[in-house]
């Protein structure tokens, strides 16, 4: 029995290495410094009244090791719904349907980018992953994303939502087969769950060009890529550097 699940498992996966061939990250424009964010938020909230919760809220910003975070709610889009910044009024809806209306948009921004570093015609194209820990609709983000940036309808599609912050490594796994960056990108960035795996990627890329290592992976040829959660659940991916040339 035990062989046969492995074979049925090994019959299911592709055969021989897969490469990342371009990486493209995107940010919401608005972007806040965390020692700012607690004076920021008390006050839409219309919560400064709340000094001992605010004194503490300030503690836990000072602690996350954050510098800053990119938000797409900005202080004037929340003077205009207000029922986004309130406790007690029904706003799930609404914050899901700004997220679904956001979301592809900035995915195409950061598809963009990774397209033409890449440096080949759109229609080369035969697969899209999407992945996303938060919304969910029908048709997805994946539809959404192929007709922003003019890809064939015929492209292969896979939408993955809600799997929370080990979801970059399962992406990468599944596009297998198919086909210190760490502690910089919190700071600069935020905890921002799966997407963290792209951006940390790109970065120790950068930071291996800069200081002239022989390779993307700081100068190091194989990494291993952990991603943990929800439960006892991890994603292990072995990575291989590549040369810089």
């Amino acid at each position: 029995m035990v062989t046969a699940i492995g074979e049925m498992r090994a019959n299911q996966r592709a055969k021989g290495h897969a490469s990342i061939l371009a990486i493209g990250t995107a940010t919401p424009e608005s972007c806040f410094h965390q020692a700012d964010f607690p004076d920021y938020y008390f006050r839409v909230t219309k919560s400064e009244h709340m000094t001992d919760l605010k004194q503490k809220f300030t503690r836990i910003c000072d602690r996350s090791t954050v510098k800053k975070r990119y938000m797409i709610f900005t202080e004037e889009f929340l003077r205009e719904n207000p029922m986004f910044c309130s406790h007690n009024v029904p706003s799930l809806n609404a914050r899901q349907d700004t997220l679904m209306d956001y979301i592809p948009k900035l995915a195409a921004k950061a598809a963009s980018k990774a397209i033409m570093e890449w440096g080949q015609p759109k229609s080369m194209i035969t697969h899209v992953i999407v992945c996303t820990v938060i919304a969910s609709e029908m048709p997805g983000v994946d539809v959404k994303l192929i007709k922003l940036l003019g890809l064939n309808p015929s492209v292969k599609r896979i939408m993955l939502y809600h799997q929370g912050c080990f979801a970059g490594g399962t992406v990468l796994r599944i596009a297998k087969d198919l086909l210190a960056a760490s502690r910089h990108v919190l700071q600069e960035y935020g905890n921002m769950s799966s997407a963290c795996v792209l951006f940390i990627l790109d970065e120790m890329r950068r930071r291996s060009k800069e200081d002239r290592m022989l390779t993307t992976g700081e100068g190091l040829e194989w990494g291993v890529l952990f991603g943990f959660g929800p439960g006892l659940t991890v994603e292990t991916v072995v990575l291989r550097s590549c040369p810089i040339v």
